[in-house]
């Protein structure tokens, strides 16, 4: 898959103005788009809109002792 460094660019700069940015995988893959948004600018208001405008599962990557420490299993599928 060609990608193109304009939009790679774009989004980039949309992450480092705090824009929520759809993220699209491959045909072959899922198919789908996630809503991703910087966490130094995620606000609530901008979870709430991620949360209402998806199936409502959150991903974040996260140290394990961090995730132990806020007592979070991982999930499974």
């Amino acid at each position: 898959m060609p990608y193109d460094q304009k939009k790679i660019v774009e989004a980039i700069r949309a992450f480092e103005r705090g824009e929520i940015v759809v993220v699209m995988d491959d045909d072959g893959r899922e198919n789908e788009g996630d809503l991703i948004v910087a966490a130094v600018h995620c606000t609530p208001e901008k979870m709430a809109f991620i949360v209402r405008n998806t199936s409502g599962i959150v991903c974040t990557p996260m140290l394990r002792e961090d995730a132990r420490r806020l007592n979070l299993a991982p999930m499974v599928a």
